[in-house]
């Protein structure tokens, strides 16, 4: 990791496009810039591992990472894939506690980190920005809610396909998209390899995708949608 020198102005416009800070007044926004930092991280970097003391908020400004947790047998769950704009790390943040996950970038990236003293300072002074960070805790939560529904209520063909049809198939920027491997579909799931390749068979042989060098294409949108949707 290592520190990038930008101005004041550059922490300010960053501060205002973020969800957190983006009704907050200038004055607030150049007292947050203040102690706003920008570091960059190569591709395979460890951002911070899970149960190390929180010292900011995450901003993505450039690139992505993947935030995970290990079993006790070592295996990989791949909790949510950060990229640009995304925030990260809010409930040690807030809350003061250590990092209840590990986060690593998956390729070389620029990230923001704000103060959390800081932030908890202004929770504390500013009714308004407590009022937006339990807005978007919420949100998270109801998120967290839908994604162990899922993983209650639906086999793993099921929310593979889901998964399939969020994952982006192009970039507007003409850049090359990651290549996800049976293992990393895995991680993201909460299962195994090999529970994945019977999965990816399963829809193959329905023909709602096909596999072609090693990538995944839908093939039949309306075969998908069965799979995505089973019980509609």
């Amino acid at each position: 990791m290592k520190s990038i020198e930008v101005s004041n102005s550059s922490k300010i416009r960053t501060l205002r496009e973020n969800e957190y800070f983006n009704e907050l007044p200038d004055e607030m926004l150049r007292e947050i810039a203040a102690h706003t930092r920008l570091c960059e991280y190569e591709r395979g970097e460890v951002l911070f591992w899970e149960g190390d003391v929180c010292t900011g908020l995450y901003i993505i400004e450039k690139g992505s990472a993947k935030i995970y947790r290990l079993s006790p047998q070592g295996r990989q769950y791949i909790v949510r894939v950060l990229q640009e704009g995304d925030t990260f790390a809010e409930v040690p943040a807030f809350d003061g506690g250590l990092h209840p996950v590990n986060v690593e970038s998956l390729e070389a990236c620029r990230v923001w980190v704000i103060d959390s003293e800081l932030l908890r300072r202004l929770v504390l002074a500013h009714p308004t920005f407590a009022q937006k960070v339990l807005a978007n805790f919420g949100r998270m939560l109801r998120g967290m809610v839908h994604k162990v529904s899922e993983m209650a209520f639906y086999q793993v063909t099921h929310r593979l396909a889901r998964l399939i049809s969020e994952l982006p198939h192009n970039d507007p920027q003409g850049r090359p998209l990651p290549h996800w491997t049976q293992e990393q579909l895995a991680a993201r799931l909460g299962t195994v390899r090999e529970v994945v390749a019977r999965s990816l068979k399963e829809l193959e042989r329905s023909g709602a995708i096909r596999i072609e060098d090693r990538r995944i294409y839908v093939a039949d949108a309306a075969a998908m949608e069965q799979w995505t949707h089973p019980y509609n």
